[in-house]
């Protein structure tokens, strides 16, 4: 496996930083860099503020899309009989709605497999801690093989 170019290791380490609850040094150690490094990384680019503002999860984001699209459809029933269909304005928003639902539910992204992994390993180390560091260990090495 090569290894991690410096742009892979901040969005690997930002992606962590994000969803996890490590400390800056272990951030670094699962990256491959410093915890100054890390630390610069998480300053300039604002990572507290990024994780203070990230309380709208995915399941929100699909939950809105099909509220926005049950909308839409209560709109049309509402609607004299004969005229119950969507117009062209309707019907383009409900086929981009459901292809972003598609897209979502389907694709599993880094973002997604960090976060699963994360809480994976911090409930195994709840349970054992040596075997939370092999899982770990294992999740860092499938996450980085993934990027390549």
């Amino acid at each position: 496996m090569a290894p991690l170019k410096n742009e892979q290791k901040k969005s690997l380490a930002r992606e962590i930083y994000l969803l996890g609850s490590y400390t800056l040094e272990e951030i670094a150690s699962k990256v491959g860099t410093t915890r100054q490094t890390v630390g610069r990384w998480a300053k300039s680019e604002g990572w507290d503020e990024l994780k203070a503002g990230m309380t709208i999860t995915r399941e929100q984001i699909l939950k809105n899309m099909y509220r926005q699209i049950d909308e839409i459809n209560s709109g049309i029933l509402q609607r004299e009989a004969g005229q119950r269909f969507a117009n062209a304005k309707e019907a383009d928003v409900l086929a981009k709605l459901a292809a972003a639902i598609d897209k979502m539910e389907r694709e599993a992204g880094l973002a997604d497999m960090v976060s699963v992994g994360i809480r994976f390993c911090e409930w195994v180390r709840k349970t054992d801690i040596d075997m939370g560091k092999q899982v770990a260990s294992l999740w860092d090495a499938f996450i980085k093989d993934a990027i390549n």
